[in-house]
Formats: C-alpha cells, sequence, structure tokens
C-alpha cells in the first residue's frame, strides 16, 4: 500500500505545485492568516476529513481515522509568512506588497494538504489515526505552536513529526539530529537614555551612540571570552537606531538583536553577562537605560528513536541521494514545543532550485518544488513506520 500510496503522491505533484504557488501569491504574516486558514479549512471541507479551526488562535487541525486501529501520529506545517517584498520575477510571485513567503511556508502546506487528499483514498484501510497540523505563526515569537497545543492539538497524539524544506541544501538530501537540531531562539532590546547635545560639544553631553556602540562591542565577548569554548551561542544587535541629524548627539539609542544557544544553562548565563555589561558601561558613562530580555523558542530537541526511523524509512525512497545526521543549526523553530510534549522528530528535505542560491529570509527566495513529494512520501512512511513501532 505504501508504494501506491507514494505514486499516488507523484500524481497529484501538479496540484501540490498549484496550491503552493496560490499560497505564495496571497501570503499572510504571523497572527494575521485568516485568509489562509479558510483556504485550509475549505480544503479539508471538500475532502470530507473532518477538521477544526481557530485552534489556538488562527490553526486548523484536521482528523483521519482510519478503519484498523493504530496509533495517533500527528504531521505538521507551518502557513504564515514574513514582512518582506518579493523581488523574484517569477509568475507565481506575491501579490501583497511588503509581504512574502521567504521561508518555505508556503510548500510546507501545499505537501500537507496533497498528502491528506492521498491518504483519504486510503482511509478505511489505514491503521490508526493521522491529525494534519497546520499552525499559524511559526515566525513570530510566542509562535502558534504552544497556543495549539494549550487548545489540545495534539491531546491524543502519541507521536508528532515535521520537516522544514530547506532551500541551502540539494534536493534529494534528508538531514536530521538524534538529539539537539536547532537553537533556542530569544529576543531582546535595550534602550540607552544618554544626554543629547550640539555635536561641537561632546563633553557637555552622553553621546548614547558611543555608548550603545560599546555595549555592542563587549556583548561579542561574551561568547569570544565568557563561554565555555566548547558551548555554541550567538549574540547578534540586528537593529541600532539614534540620532537624526548630523550635527546633534543623540539623547536616545534603540538596540534590538537576538540570542541564540543549545541549552538552557547557557542561555541564562548569556543573560546574566549581557545585563553586567550593560549595568556597567551605562553606570561608567553617567546614563541609564531599560533592558527588557525575551524568551522565545526552546531548541528543538528530536528524540533518537524517531529521529532514526526517520532515516531509516528516507534511505528507502529512491528519490533520497543522501540522509545525514548534522549537528544544529543556529534556527530557531516553534516545533520544540510538541517535541517537549510527545515522541517525535522534525528533519529537513533539501530543496535548493538550481540558479537560486538565496537563503531563507531573502527577498530572492525560492526553492525545489520538486522537494515536496519527498517531504509527503517521508512523512507517510514514518507514519507507517512508527504503527509498527
Amino acid at each position: 500500500m505504501l508504494q501506491e500510496i507514494h505514486q499516488a503522491i507523484d500524481a497529484l505533484y501538479p496540484e501540490t505545485v498549484e496550491i503552493r504557488r496560490y499560497l505564495h501569491q496571497h501570503p499572510e504574516l504571523s497572527f494575521k492568516e485568516y485568509k489562509t486558514a479558510e483556504y485550509i479549512a475549505d480544503f479539508y471541507e471538500g475532502l470530507g476529513i473532518p477538521y477544526e479551526k481557530g485552534v489556538g488562535g488562527n490553526g486548523v487541525v484536521a482528523t483521519l481515522k482510519g478503519g484498523k486501529p493504530g496509533k495517533t501520529v500527528a504531521l505538521r506545517a507551518d502557513f504564515d509568512a514574513l514582512p518582506i517584498q518579493d523581488a523574484k520575477d517569477v509568475p507565481y510571485k506575491s501579490k501583497v506588497d511588503g509581504v512574502m513567503h521567504a521561508c518555505g511556508h508556503d510548500g510546507h502546506t501545499a505537501t500537507l494538504l496533497t498528502l491528506a487528499k492521498v491518504m483519504k483514498s486510503y482511509q478505511k484501510e489505514l491503521s490508526g489515526t493521522i491529525v494534519f497540523l497546520h499552525q499559524h505563526a511559526e515566525e513570530y515569537a510566542p509562535g502558534g505552536a504552544k497556543p495549539m497545543i494549550e487548545a489540545g492539538a495534539i491531546r491524543n497524539v502519541d507521536a508528532v513529526f515535521g520537516t522544514h524544506l530547506w532551500a541551502t541544501t540539494p534536493v534529494g538530501t534528508v538531514q536530521t539530529s538524534k538529539n539537539v537540531m536547532m537553537a533556542g531562539a530569544d529576543r531582546f532590546e535595550l534602550i540607552i537614555q544618554g544626554q543629547g547635545g550640539h555635536g561641537a560639544y561632546p563633553h557637555e553631553t552622553k553621546d548614547s551612540i558611543v555608548i550603545g556602540s560599546q555595549i555592542v562591542t563587549q556583548l561579542q565577548q561574551i561568547v569570544s571570552r565568557r563561554l565555555d569554548p566548547l558551548e555554541t551561542a550567538v549574540i547578534t544587535v540586528g537593529m541600532f537606531e539614534a540620532g537624526n541629524a548630523f550635527n546633534i548627539i543623540a539623547d536616545t539609542a534603540k538596540l534590538v538583536g537576538t540570542v541564540r544557544y543549545l541549552n538552557t544553562e547557557i542561555q541564562e548565563q548569556v543573560i546574566e553577562e549581557m545585563e553586567k555589561i550593560i549595568k556597567g558601561v551605562c553606570i561608567a558613562n553617567e546614563c541609564t537605560y531599560s533592558f527588557n530580555y525575551k524568551k522565545g523558542y526552546p531548541p528543538v530537541v528530536n528524540h533518537p528513536t524517531e529521529a532514526e526511523l526517520i532515516m531509516e524509512v528516507s534511505k528507502k525512497l529512491p528519490e533520497v541521494e543522501t540522509v545525514e545526521e548534522i549537528i544544529p543549526v543556529m534556527g530557531g523553530e516553534d516545533f520544540a514545543y510538541y517535541l517537549q510534549e510527545r515522541p517525535g522528530a522534525f528533519f529537513f528535505t533539501g530543496a535548493e532550485k538550481e540558479g537560486n542560491h538565496y537563503p531563507h529570509h531573502h527577498p530572492h527566495f525560492d526553492f525545489d518544488e520538486r522537494a515536496m513529494p519527498i517531504a509527503a512520501k517521508t512523512l507517510i512512511s514514518a507514519y507507517f513506520a512508527y504503527q509498527k513501532s
């Protein structure tokens, strides 16, 4: 039966592409994916698969109960877009100004929808239950996974699997980890309150730009000089806003950034060291500050047995040439919350597009659509393998 299912996935490839391109042209930002959620719900309505919408926000959960007893496995796809202007010259370019699917969530959604359509045809022969998790707001903390879990999306689930189309890895590659796969992702905001003045009389001011620059430089020394070299962390200041004239010393500076880590002890050490540096520099410069550190998604930690299962089933796919166990990447994913609640694994499906080598979250981002059937086959193969485990 599994071979027939794989053939059916291939037969629906044109529809998968059509869905993906429609979603790509009609992106919606995190927590505002109202029309996308309706599109997903309408799709399941047409299939005759029971579903619930408005789960934890804009989430949609569809449930396909097989004709035979078995385990319940959830398969997850996210569907929010990013505040980025689509710069690609393609027929399916985003029609929404300043918003685009720059991370592949349109492909995740199209993959799961057509997989559901295939599996509906095999419902009577199916052992167990498939829960199709369509999650909103992955891109922006606090994210959609946690409220969906709190709303009961995986209450009766035995295991959960998910994938990310990975546009920096060749098609035909499947990557996962038996432990930590992706980093925890936090956000911080620092406002420095100095004392502005004329650019010709700096001695009469407390220059927030100079103070902020000192802090940016010293923050980088946390990773290089305060952490164990065998540990991993990233501290990035992505925004530095100050001043509005060439000859005026800025009164206030605003710094916004992210911290990435692989274990919570390092996370706490980084927070402590940041607070020390910020406080020390501001005291030395006789200024005040406001520091707001927001803990975001925890690290994605796969369960070894389920990760091994992903590797085993993907090796059997003729389209897959390489199966790799990888070291953690420093990107974040709120799939982590599902794995804190249930056994499961997250994996990357190679989707690098020839002639387009732009990374995720880039205005020219795109991926090779041939990766979608591979993702679908790996997910459903994992489902069947888990039934036998």
